[in-house]
């Protein structure tokens, strides 16, 4: 190239000597020459230049072919890598979709997903009261331990008792005195034991002996996780659990977190003290009660046989719908209820709704009652209905935001409770009381109760203080 180029060169330069040659009529000079001599070697120069920048632009092209040829080799290996992964994620797939209609055909009985997991959880509470007219004291009240079981993904074993301590009796030899405290009993209630299989992600089945769905406080607001150490008045008017079975789940609705929780049970049902239709009865020692026993019925009787005290089992159930709006901002409404046969002859029925609500505004706010009413058909008066309602409101001093020291870990709480059962005896109450959180399941209680009643035996303000644990 680089000789041909000089080639070119020299051939210009002759040309251009020709044409000069002719306009002058004798021989070239030294000047001429050297002219000449500047202009090819000028020239020659240029062309060095451009054989260079030649150069450089064919390295430039060389290395990018060169670096071309890298990527489509690197993508041409990616290329084959993702379709190498891809097979390995379908082979994967189809091996699990076929191991798992393997384990949906044949399930092994014993066998599951989950290992054998056992935990015991619960609360435990020591109380001091004072109640007008009798002796202040320490109460060793409750330890309620839950036990926990988990055989396999789908199905779980839960049981719960109540501990408790009282006073012993001592029958006297002067048979004009009463008997008197001495010595302590513990009495162990067992307050629940079921067994739950979860069908799928919207029904669980529930036997054994269950805490019934009448309103949210038995399964939500027992134990340290009530905000007041005893009971509302109109929960004494339902029963608190039961044997049977029990189909429940919930639904979402939307896409905004609503959803509606729902129940259905069929338990012995409700029974007689006497075994009457009677309204009351009464007992050895002469005291009249009532004859309807919320409580018995548990299908083993006294005598050691087995079956219901009447013919018929009850049925019930709730429906709830949980509204949230944003966080810590919601609202529950839920309608309850149960009805079936309580005296043996299975003639007279029980029933029973109730109504109950939920609210929290904000994480210190909350307000939350139930209204109840029942229906028992007797022998001799007719229908009489025990009925009865609470409301009870809270609210955490953390929401005022002020920087003094504990007022941040307490909670001012309020409540009203009004109880009739049907056959003459009211009672009010008016409690007020504060929860100081010093963990947040280690609690310190405490509440005055103004209660006004027409039965003198409930007629008596009391002060209750509680340390409560949960665990």
């Amino acid at each position: 190239m680089k000789n041909t180029i000089r080639t070119f060169v020299v051939l210009a330069a002759a040309g251009a000597l020709a044409i000069a040659l002719p306009k002058v009529a004798g021989a070239v000079t030294d000047e001429e020459f050297n002219m000449l001599k500047d202009v090819v070697i000028k020239q020659g120069q240029r062309i060095d230049q451009l054989e260079k920048t030649h150069e450089q632009d064919q390295k430039i092209i060389d290395q990018n072919q060169r670096l071309h040829e890298q990527d489509r080799q690197q993508i041409q290996t990616l290329q084959k890598q993702v379709g190498e992964t891809q097979q390995i994620a379908t082979n994967a797939q189809q091996k699990a979709e076929e191991v798992a209609q393997i384990q949906q055909a044949r399930p092994l009985p014993g066998e599951g997903n989950a290992t054998h997991n056992f935990t015991m959880v619960g609360d435990a509470e020591i109380q001091f009261g004072k109640v007008d007219g009798q002796h202040s004291g320490f109460l060793l009240a409750d330890f309620a331990p839950i036990f926990l079981f988990r055989a396999r993904d789908n199905v779980l074993f839960e049981a719960g008792f109540d501990v408790t301590l009282q006073n012993g009796s001592a029958a006297l030899a002067n048979t004009n005195q009463p008997s008197h405290d001495s010595g302590s009993t513990t009495a162990v209630d067992l307050s629940f034991a079921q067994l739950d299989y979860l069908l799928n992600d919207y029904v669980t089945f529930v036997g054994g002996y269950m805490l019934l769905p009448l309103g949210t406080y038995t399964e939500r607001g027992a134990g340290w996780i009530n905000k007041i150490p005893d009971d509302p008045l109109p929960r004494s008017l339902l029963p608190s659990n039961g044997a049977g079975i029990q189909l429940r789940g919930s639904v979402p609705v939307g896409q905004a977190g609503q959803s509606i929780a729902y129940s259905a049970f069929c338990v012995n049902g409700p029974s007689s003290v006497d075994g009457t239709g009677n309204p009351t009865t009464t007992l050895a020692d002469g005291t009249v009660v009532p004859n309807l026993d919320l409580g018995g019925n548990v299908g083993i009787k006294s005598d050691g046989s087995t079956g219901n005290l009447h013919g018929a089992p009850s049925g019930g159930g709730r429906i709830g719908y949980f509204i949230p709006w944003k966080a810590h901002y919601d609202l529950e409404l839920g309608i309850s209820g149960q009805a079936g046969p309580w005296d043996d002859s299975g003639k007279r029925l029980w029933s029973a709704v109730v109504f109950d609500g939920a609210l929290h505004i904000s994480p210190y706010v909350e307000v939350k009652g139930e209204y109840i009413h029942s229906w028992v058909q007797t022998d001799m008066d007719g229908t009489f209905h025990p009925r009865g309602w609470w409301i009870q409101a809270a609210y955490k001093l953390a929401g005022l935001n002020l920087e003094l020291p504990y007022v941040s870990n307490l909670e001012l709480v309020g409540r009203y409770d009004r109880a009739n059962d049907g056959l003459g005896t009211s009672t009010d109450r008016y409690t007020v009381g504060y929860v100081y959180y010093l963990s947040n399941t280690l609690l310190f209680q405490g509440d005055y109760e103004f209660i006004s009643s027409n039965d003198p035996a409930q007629n008596h303000n009391q002060l209750m203080f509680q340390v409560a644990y949960g665990f």
